[in-house]
């Protein structure tokens, strides 16, 4: 049985493989009539990778979800071939073969971390060391020494000749406090207060987390002028707060408190009003030719222009929009790849969340379905920020596409976080040993 689902899985990431590899012979095609000298280096290149990534999935996670390897590395691959199209249009800071470097090395990661962690439920004995860490990550870009300001956002550090943005790493290690501590609190955060119209509230003594959590994501928000971190780690812990209580009552009240503090802070602060107004009146010819609305006006007119089926691979113009091959990967898309394209890809995100949730129902303990279920939620909340900031569904906040944009600490963060889904789906489709012996006995009597 596991043979056969290990075949189905090779397969799957071969077929990934070869996607990619099409779409990047279009780009060549698209571009310059021919396909691209370097197509078979690049295709032995993630090829190499990911039968490498399979062999050890095959070898310590046997038991493990067939479909998250496959998913990624196809949407990984397509994030290759996105920034060398873009690099072949002259943009600085678009470089395929960097990209596939960070790749290894998030491969790399993602071996490691199913190597060594053989259970995953021991992350639990280190909750609180998990939130020291996390908050330490966090204030890293706020010292002087270390931290530094890189378009407008305090969110990097520097050490030796690399740039490392630690909240990336900081939101794993979050999430891990959130479910040690859920798990051991949740029976006291579900009790109910009073009653408001439909509406049982939590009892006052009970919003000390809550209101612990937001103002670290609003101290993120205006210390460090990132929206998205903010919005994402405050979003994962209200999400992780509902599913470990069921009370529908947090989830208004961490919207309310989002929601208010975001507003004061616009009004009390220059940058987050500066973001606001090129959100809401991205449209007028002074913000626009100011710069402010400029990038995003841009990649609405990419999207618009791609149309329902794309300009084709090659074919856009993605140097128009500025770091498109980061924070606006997905509006060149778009110019592309058409609103088809798109739509694929969205599907793609929400096939790798579904897994994830499956793992979260088919956990064994409350620790493995509220992890499993919190690193589903901020990978699907990532794409949803992402998404609507790009669309001007909501404000712009600077969080780069999973597995997509170019740059190396969130392709290293995420490549960990499916190696933690991957590791508790195999604990939670692992049969009982009993369960195992009794097959190997029927395959031993059926030879």
């Amino acid at each position: 049985m596991t043979a056969k689902r290990r075949g189905a899985q090779l397969g799957m990431l071969a077929f990934a493989v070869l996607i990619v590899m099409g779409a990047y012979a279009s780009v060549g095609l698209g571009i310059n009539g021919e396909i691209p000298s370097g197509m078979l280096t690049y295709g032995l290149g993630l090829g190499g990778l990911m039968l490498a990534a399979y062999l050890v999935l095959a070898r310590f996670a046997p038991w493990a979800d067939p479909l998250l390897l496959p998913l990624v590395t196809l949407v990984n691959g397509l994030g290759l071939v996105m920034i060398y199209r873009i690099e072949q249009t002259g943009q600085d800071g678009a470089n395929a073969t960097n990209q596939l470097m960070w790749t290894a090395l998030g491969v790399v990661m993602f071996a490691a971390t199913v190597i060594v962690l053989k259970d995953h439920r021991i992350l639990q004995r280190f909750t609180y060391t998990a939130g020291f860490a996390g908050l330490v990550l966090l204030v890293l870009p706020v010292l002087p020494l270390l931290g530094t300001e890189i378009n407008g956002s305090r969110i990097w550090i520097h050490i030796g000749g690399f740039s490392i943005q630690p909240g990336e790493f900081a939101k794993l290690a979050l999430v891990i406090f959130f479910a040690g501590y859920l798990v051991a609190k949740r029976d006291v955060l579900a009790l109910a207060g009073r009653r408001l119209l439909f509406i049982d509230l939590p009892r006052a003594r009970d919003l000390g987390p809550v209101l612990i959590t937001w103002g670290v994501s609003i101290a993120v928000l205006v210390l460090e002028k990132d929206l998205g971190t903010s919005l994402l780690l405050f979003g994962a812990f209200i999400a992780m707060l509902y599913i470990a209580t069921q009370r529908t009552s947090w989830v208004l009240i961490g919207i309310l408190l989002f929601v208010g503090g975001a507003i004061l802070a616009g009004q009390i602060f220059s940058h987050v009003q500066v973001r606001f107004n090129g959100w809401l009146n991205a449209e007028s010819n002074d913000l626009y030719f100011d710069g402010v609305s400029y990038q995003l006006m841009e990649g609405l007119f990419a999207i618009g222009s791609g149309g329902i089926l794309g300009t084709g691979l090659g074919e856009g113009h993605p140097r128009r929009i500025p770091f498109s091959f980061s924070d606006f990967i997905f509006s060149a898309t778009g110019e592309e790849l058409g609103l088809t394209g798109l739509m694929a890809l969205l599907m793609i995100y929400a096939l790798i969340v579904e897994r994830g949730l499956r793992t979260a129902l088919a956990s064994r303990d409350p620790f493995s379905k509220l992890l499993a279920g919190g690193l589903s939620f901020i990978l699907a909340w990532q794409v949803f920020i992402i998404v609507g900031g790009v669309t001007r569904l909501i404000p712009l906040t600077g969080l780069v596409t999973p597995f997509m944009s170019a740059g190396g600490s969130a392709l290293l963060a995420n490549w960990m976080l499916i190696a933690l889904l991957v590791r508790m789906s195999d604990a939670a489709r692992r049969p009982p040993p009993q369960a195992i012996q009794d097959e190997g006995l029927t395959q031993v009597m059926q030879r």
